[in-house]
């Protein structure tokens, strides 16, 4: 059955298409309604079943006889570490730190938070919270005391689990004195913390407090798995960025387990006993769906990778995993490619490699810009898909979905919505735009399974940031517009509309030509404050390496690429080339926070950036071409 047919099934009979889809999860009870539709606009799916994510995650593929298979390798070029945890050895870790967890006074509703580097033990906190129907909250690793004690405070956990440091190419980050600094600043107090002491950086145990993992896995027996309702959280994810009161993203166990399942045979077309490689991170959505879930549901073996992009040790060391380790697909974020484009421009360090294997890379996270995409083509010889989603999807919202048909690639396009997404483009009025122009990208509701309910204890909040904008549908916060064959093309948030003397443009529209350009390695736009014209925008590019060029000849070559790809509308006369853009620690480029600073306003540290001293680079090199005065 091809593309079209799916998605015209999944619309019009949603609920006879996710039952079947539901075949691909063991239930302990089948559900009363596949879709409850009863208290709008609260959907719930599977409504009345029970399951164990945990069990569908390890222990049915011990009992299916691939109890031998590798579940995970960790591979760590930081450490010079690299590890391989069968699912046999992996129900056997799970099991004993649940029941770990379970000692500690851990039952099923209960939260923990879990503040880990990228180590197995980070996944297996997650299954063993999974599989004793407690709620776990993971923080990415290293992120401060503040917003550590602001997700403790909303969590409310009984227990944290955290590593002692982590590991980066250049350092170590002490993670043991961020979360004692994070409980004292938190109202609420986590009655135990579990630490995972590392070598490189043990952490100082507070007696009465802190245990050791170690310690509390050799005094514990193994658990059970309990059943919960399909309805009942699996886990919390609070937003990156949050400042003042977070955002916690909740999500379900039976939608959740459903969507990874069908995803990662439809969308990525990976079957069971592939390797799949999600290049990210745990604390993010990312690590969550494709590093954690996705893959051990679908019985496949996953990658957690310690490491960078470039630097560790060099811009192929990517290559080297995929080749090391089999890897049949690749998921990362266009950062990531053009990171190792910036450093490796002819992709020279591939040709110490065979990635034969590969079969196919999927990018999301950013816009990818069509250079990107076709560079990463050209050098990897395989599908390039750009697909876009969210963290409170969980999953793509778009997508060229291998696993049902290989649709055509149009570059600067996640392709077409993903079945069960009902994707449509509105004005301000409510009302569809025409095909090719910009508007408001909205899903009409109910969304599909997988994606949010709710936010943690705050339907009203849910309600007013998602759903209020236009009735019936959700707001993604993504500006864009469909083609005449339905494509989708997201061009920035909302916020980054620039209104120049009445016409709104897309800052994305202008990336992409600047990104066209032979020198350019990344770039972004943001709308500087112009009190003739409203907004004017302003460009930051980073040039690949060994570029020697006049710095001055090349900014006249985007300034005319700008104004003849998109015309003297744009008005776009101010670019400027510098050393690095500030981005959080998934890859996403600050566009807010540099806006800020052309516009001389305050600003607060974002929470997520993965370096601030780049701030004070930006103000360097926006003062240069006459914004960010008067801060």
């Amino acid at each position: 059955m091809g593309y079209q047919a799916v998605y015209e099934r999944a619309m019009r009979d949603p609920e006879g298409f996710w039952g079947e889809a539901a075949r691909l999860v063991d239930w302990d009870r089948p559900w009363d309604r596949v879709l409850d539709t009863t208290n709008p606009p609260f959907y719930r799916w599977f409504a009345g079943a029970e399951l164990n994510t945990c069990f569908n995650a390890v222990d049915r593929h011990v009992a299916a006889g691939r109890g031998d298979q590798p579940a995970i390798i960790h591979d760590s070029p930081v450490t010079g570490t690299k590890e391989s945890i069968t699912y046999a050895e992996l129900k056997d870790r799970v099991a004993h730190f649940a029941g770990a967890l379970r000692d500690q006074g851990v039952v099923k509703g209960d939260r923990v938070i879990v503040y880990m580097p990228m180590v197995p033990e980070a996944a297996i906190a997650m299954l063993a919270c999974a599989r004793i129907g407690a709620i776990h909250s993971v923080v990415f690793g290293g992120f401060s005391s503040r917003e550590l004690a602001t997700r403790i405070d909303d969590a409310k956990p009984k227990v944290m689990v955290a590593g002692s440091c982590g590991i980066e190419p250049n350092r170590v980050v002490h993670y043991k004195p961020l979360l004692d600094e994070a409980i004292e600043l938190a109202a609420h107090k986590p009655e135990r913390c579990i630490i995972l002491q590392r070598p490189q950086e043990p952490g100082t145990l507070i007696p009465g407090r802190d245990l050791g993992w170690a310690e509390a896995v050799a005094a514990a027996s193994p658990a059970d798995c309990v059943p919960v309702a399909a309805t009942d959280p699996l886990y919390v994810l609070y937003t990156s960025g949050t400042t003042g009161q977070p955002k916690g993203v909740v999500r379900d166990h039976g939608g959740h387990a459903v969507a990874m399942c069908w995803s990662m045979a439809n969308v990525y077309g990976v079957k069971p006993g592939e390797v799949y490689w999600a290049a990210s991170d745990v604390g993010w959505v990312v690590g969550h769906s494709y590093i954690v879930y996705g893959p051990l549901l679908t019985g496949c073996t996953t990658i957690i990778y310690e490491g960078k992009p470039i630097g560790t040790p060099d811009a192929g060391a990517f290559w080297r995993v995929i080749q090391e380790h089999g890897v049949s697909v690749l998921f990362t974020a266009p950062t990531a490619f053009r990171a190792i484009k910036r450093a490796d421009p002819n992709a020279a360090l591939l040709a110490n490699y065979d990635l034969g294997c590969l079969r196919a890379l999927f990018l999301a996270g950013e816009r990818c810009d069509p250079d990107t995409l076709k560079w990463a083509e050209q050098i990897l010889k395989v599908p390039v898909i750009d697909h876009w989603w969210q963290t409170e999807t969980g999953w793509a919202i778009a997508a060229n979905c291998l696993g049902i048909e290989s649709l055509p690639i149009k570059p600067g396009s996640p392709t077409v919505a993903v079945p069960g997404y009902d994707v449509q483009v509105l004005d301000e009025a409510g009302h569809q735009v025409a095909r090719g122009d910009i508007g408001r990208i909205m899903i009409k509701l109910p969304m599909p399974p997988g994606c949010l309910p709710t936010l943690w204890g705050n339907d009203q909040r849910f309600v007013e940031s998602y759903l209020s904008a236009q009735d019936g549908h959700y707001l993604t916060g993504d500006a864009g517009y469909m083609d005449e064959d339905g494509y989708i093309f997201v061009m920035s948030r909302i916020d980054d509309i620039i209104n120049v003397a009445g016409h709104r443009l897309s800052t994305g529209g202008m990336e992409g030509v600047l990104a066209s350009h032979p020198d350019v390695a990344e770039c972004a736009v943001i709308g500087a404050a112009d009190e003739l014209k409203g907004e004017l925008p302003v460009g930051l590019v980073v040039l690949k390496a060994g570029v020697a060029r006049d710095p001055a000849a090349i900014t006249k070559e985007l300034i005319a690429l700008v104004r003849d790809q998109i015309g003297p509308v744009a008005a776009f006369k101010h670019v400027t080339i510098v050393e690095r853009l500030p981005k959080t620690r998934s890859g996403k480029i600050l566009r807010g926070t540099m806006k800020k600073i052309a516009d001389a306003q305050e600003y607060g540290m974002p929470a997520t950036i993965d370096d601030p001293a780049i701030l004070g680079e930006i103000e360097e090199a926006l003062s240069a071409i006459g914004y960010a005065k008067g801060r």
